[in-house]
């Protein structure tokens, strides 16, 4: 698959629906006499190599020559100023309904018209690593920002030469243009004091206004891969995806979905000590097929936290670059990295993907389990999830706690319960269509859905070693679930010290309480945005049969009428 990049001159104009104000403005910036084409991956980094305040650490990246680098490159560090994650608050989608999209293509004309003294980048890559879905991507960035622009190139696919013959091959998606995105992060408008990410999801483009952080620009561009995706067939899965090759040829697929901090590259990428042989498409975007499961990776690098990730640590090795992280000379007069979140919180490396041993870019092989990363206290280490809508209610309705990846608008506690359905805060498009494609899978493609709890289980931190514990057991079958109280289509395994107990009041006015954060969740998607992001009515019936039959087994309801 391929986007439209160039157009016969007979379907230039308002009668073809790839162009827009928006898309036209945003397109035509790339067009300007000050912006310079940069082709090659070891052209961005000669350049942010000179960018004030790049620090250039005596730390030799590992086989350069694999990533189209020179020989002699080094691992470049960046820091940014008071921000260092991305700001939610600041995306705007323009929809087709909008009433304001003259408002906002005003001010963008404003915004390209105040680069024009500026010299800007021009860089393009692809999202999508597989001829079945590989999607032409454009970046415009000032100059001053060398690091952003070096760091794109790095995080998704430049084109060299295979990957130029790979996209020459590729289906044509008609009807879906190239993805466009400008870019300046100096911008500064008082209407939007925070910075502004617009998007036109229909168009494939966007404009990235007043932030510098790199993963506007990473979760800027995959929002606009995933929304095309989402078009044609995919299912989008901010998420990651391993394959346990398992004896007799059997092949065990398991994706694991969560926000930033619930453990998602963690699982991802953990090794069992090496009880298994296994593959890893990616930790974080990847797209499954809704007609025959296989999955494809969007990205070839990882986007990764340092916090867990000492000076001293082996897997540095595969840096490509650092975000917000510190800097000190060792005892050879080297300099080197100080990371583990002692400058700031949510410090950020781009790794190679040599960090993977058995990296693959698409499993052709269908995908077997589902697992929701979630941080609800009210729910033990795992649930096996046998009825198809509650397992995507579920995945809708996943609750977990912001973390330090984010920029919180005021007064927002980052410690409370959050929902963020199927983990994916990216979508553009109307919720209800994840919905029924992660229900299809679990009812029709025989996909089994689990929830891990990687948080507290009420005041009782759940380990590492256990959900990794857990884990092993499923892909090896030997789990020991078993059907859980009065509940229809949820299974547990008991664990010592981490056994609900239905029968205690204090327990299930939690757990109630939990169940009912959802339902009020679902309802109010009703009324939001118009409806856009309604599910069926089925969402909410599911879930008020969870206290339906949590009275059942309790007997007792009236001490149950504060809970509700």
């Amino acid at each position: 698959m391929a986007t439209v990049g160039a157009f016969n001159s007979l379907k230039i104009g308002s009668t073809n629906p790839i162009f827009s104000q928006i898309r036209t403005t945003i397109e035509t910036a790339f067009y300007r006499n000050n912006v310079a084409y940069i082709n090659t991956v070891k052209e961005a980094y000669n350049l942010a190599v000179n960018s004030p305040g790049t620090i250039i650490t005596d730390m030799s990246i590992f086989k350069p020559e694999k990533i189209g680098l020179d020989k002699d490159a080094k691992v470049l560090l960046f820091n940014d100023g008071e921000v260092t994650g991305r700001y939610a608050a600041a995306r705007k989608i323009i929809r087709q309904t909008d009433t304001n999209k003259d408002e906002y293509a005003a001010l963008l004309r404003e915004a390209v018209y105040n680069t024009r003294y500026k010299k800007m980048y021009h860089a393009t890559a692809v999202v999508g690593l597989d001829r079945d879905f590989m999607v032409r991507a454009h970046l415009l960035i000032p100059k001053g920002h060398e690091n952003i622009l070096y760091n794109w190139l790095l995080n998704f696919q430049y084109f060299n030469e295979e990957y130029i013959e790979m996209y020459k091959h590729s289906k044509l998606i008609q009807g879906e243009g190239d993805i466009y995105i400008f870019s300046d992060p100096d911008w500064r408008d008082e209407r939007h004091p925070l910075g502004l990410t617009l998007f036109e999801p229909q168009k494939n483009c966007a404009a990235i206004l007043g932030m510098r952080y790199f993963g506007e620009h990473k979760k800027g561009t995959l929002t606009l891969a995933w929304s095309i995706a989402n078009r044609n067939g995919y299912i989008c899965c901010h998420g990651g995806l391993k394959r346990y090759n398992l004896d007799n040829g059997k092949k065990f697929i398991v994706g694991v979905f969560g926000l930033s901090g619930s453990g998602k590259s963690t699982l991802t990428h953990e090794r069992h000590n090496d009880k298994f042989d296994i593959s890893i498409l990616h930790d974080d975007a990847f797209i499954i097929s809704t007609e025959n499961k296989t999955s494809i990776a969007l990205e070839p690098s990882y986007f990764d936290k340092t916090q867990d990730y000492p000076s001293s640590c082996k897997d540095n090795k595969y840096l490509l670059t650092v975000q917000n992280c510190g800097a000190t000379m060792d005892e050879n007069g080297k300099i080197v990295l100080v990371t583990e979140d002692i400058r700031n919180g949510n410090g950020r490396a781009i790794k190679s993907k040599l960090w993977t041993k058995n990296r693959l870019n698409k499993f052709d092989e269908p995908i077997n389990a589902i697992i929701w990363l979630m941080k609800d206290p009210s729910l033990p280490p795992v649930l096996k999830i046998n009825n198809p809508i509650l397992a995507a209610t579920m995945g809708a309705t996943l609750a977990t706690k912001r973390t330090s990846a984010e920029r919180l608008a005021k007064g927002v506690n980052k410690d409370s319960l959050v929902i963020e359905p199927y983990a994916n805060p990216f979508r553009t498009y109307p919720l209800a269509e994840d919905y029924e494609k992660f229900k299809d899978l679990f009812k029709n493609k025989k996909v089994n859905c689990y929830i891990f709890n990687t948080g507290f289980f009420m005041d009782k931190k759940i380990s590492k070693e256990i959900t990794i514990e857990l884990l092993d057991s499923i892909v090896e079958g030997k789990a020991d679930f078993e059907k859980w109280g009065n509940f229809s289509g949820i299974e547990i395994v008991k664990i010592k010290g981490f056994i609900p107990n239905l029968l205690d009041e204090n327990y299930v006015s939690e757990l109630i309480k939990g169940i009912k954060y959802r339902i009020n969740f679902i309802s109010d998607l009703n009324y939001k945005d118009n409806g856009v992001d309604k599910l069926p009515e089925e969402a909410i019936d599911c879930l008020n049969n969870l206290i339906k039959e949590i009275i059942e087994v309790n007997k007792v309801e009236y001490k149950l009428k504060v809970a509700l």
